[in-house]
């Protein structure tokens, strides 16, 4: 098979060998912290009832990364590098992560998806428009009494990019998400364990065509295994699955 329209769906599978937590794994956040998982969902409504309390409370906590661990000095793994370097001899078009680390990013993707946000952005809630979030000195706004931020274009309220439980789907990345998902005729999963809607939806779309074939890199088998969603499950982890891949597609292409 020749692929025309490769593209790459991530989960936390692959950020997990960058040293960040996932959350349900056996030693996920939320598997050894049932609590944070319940407070975890009631995250939107807190901010969407109170912002100027739920950004006062965000920035006084040590840290305030909005994320897990030391999430802003994680690195990449071999695992974004490779998809990158695919992404670059044009075999993968579109990276789609659940991740919100912005460890793509770092390794170099360009044509990425971020489909729960970034820890790197801030998001306007009114025209959607994205920002770094060194663009706000938070810490100023807090001591002048000005938060919560409003957005510099349209004067709407800005949010972490992270996409809260309750939240909807950015339009923007929905509607990418699943034009690439209709679009591929190559799609590898990596990492990901296809239970978290509507992320999990994507390839059971794709499956949907005839011409695709699905690719799972995963340590275990998902509900797209016994589902057969997936053609193919490669065990194991992506940091040590992505480069050999990556040495068969540079043989065909030589």
């Amino acid at each position: 098979m020749k692929a025309r329209y490769g593209i790459a769906l991530t989960g936390a599978g692959i950020s997990t060998e960058s040293g960040i937590p996932d959350f349900r794994g056996p030693s996920g956040v939320w598997t050894l912290n049932p609590e944070a998982e319940r407070r975890a969902y009631l995250r939107y409504r807190e901010f969407m009832e109170n912002p100027k309390g739920w950004w006062e409370n965000t920035l006084a906590r040590p840290g305030h990364n909005f994320s897990l661990g030391d999430i802003d000095n994680a690195m990449p793994n071999q695992g974004h590098y490779i998809l990158a370097e695919l992404e670059k001899l044009g075999i993968i078009k579109c990276t789609i992560t659940q991740n919100i680390d912005a460890l793509h990013e770092k390794a170099g993707t360009k044509n990425l998806l971020e489909y729960h946000g970034s820890v790197a952005k801030l998001r306007c809630l009114s025209c959607g428009s994205r920002f770094r979030r060194d663009e706000f000195d938070l810490e100023k706004l807090a001591r002048e009494n000005r938060l919560p931020p409003t957005c510099p274009k349209c004067r709407g309220l800005i949010k972490t990019d992270g996409v809260f439980f309750g939240e909807p789907i950015p339009g923007d990345v929905a509607e990418q998400s699943l034009e690439a998902a209709l679009k591929c005729d190559l799609m590898l999963i990596c990492g990901t364990s296809a239970v978290v809607y509507p992320f999990a939806s994507l390839p059971r779309i794709a499956r949907q065509r005839r011409e695709v074939t699905i690719i799972e890199l995963n340590a275990e088998p998902t509900p797209l295994t016994g589902e057969g969603v997936s053609d193919y499950l490669l065990r194991g982890k992506t940091g040590e699955i992505l480069p050999r891949i990556l040495e068969e597609v540079k043989k065909l292409t030589r």
